[in-house]
């Protein structure tokens, strides 16, 4: 079994890279961990020229499909995502735009292997739920399209700094051991 752990968030240091790290970490005590940063990978954004759903490929080369490669050599896929501006990055966004390819929306499509799990975390800096609750909706409903199993998720507010995460880190710990159960 193999996981795949995206930071969702270009910055590499912050609370979500240690998010990342504490997952990772702590699955692959059970499994094969691949941790990537979304900043990892160059592409541009989706031109919205609907080709993909006549041919189920994209008209651009770049790292969307470098990506979307990745997603598909893992059985678990874990999205751990900051709230920019009460939804997920644009970096992310735009990368979820771009594999629409993959998308069950149209026929032809293409499409990943069967039984993947999708899990998501999410964070924000404010103290209220229902914005880590707009991003898991994001996250999931991704998932839904690409036919991954939602398979869990968990929040955390007034999570700022890399320092806030370590209050969290046994719930973090708790949720990857559901994970690999």
């Amino acid at each position: 079994m193999t996981a795949l752990v995206i930071n969702c968030s270009p910055v590499r240091t912050g609370a979500t890279a240690e998010i990342v790290k504490i997952v990772s970490e702590k699955l692959s005590q059970e499994t094969e961990v691949k941790s990537v940063c979304i900043d990892d990978y160059k592409f541009s954004f989706c031109r919205g020229c609907r080709s993909c759903h006549k041919t189920a490929k994209c008209v651009m080369n770049d790292d969307a499909q470098v990506l979307m490669e990745e997603f598909e050599k893992a059985d678990i896929i874990v999205c751990v995502a900051p709230s920019y501006w009460a939804d997920v990055p644009g970096q992310f966004k735009a990368f979820i735009d771009r594999v629409t390819p993959w998308c069950n929306t149209h026929e032809p499509h293409a499409s990943l292997s069967k039984g993947k799990k999708g899990y998501s975390i999410v964070i924000r800096t404010g103290p209220n739920m229902p914005e880590c609750e707009r991003l898991i909706g994001t996250i999931e409903h991704f998932y839904g399209h690409l036919e991954i199993e939602l398979a869990g998720h968990i929040g955390f507010a007034s999570v700022e700094y890399k320092e806030d995460v370590a209050a969290h880190k046994d719930e973090i710990e708790a949720f990857c051991d559901k994970i690999v159960s």
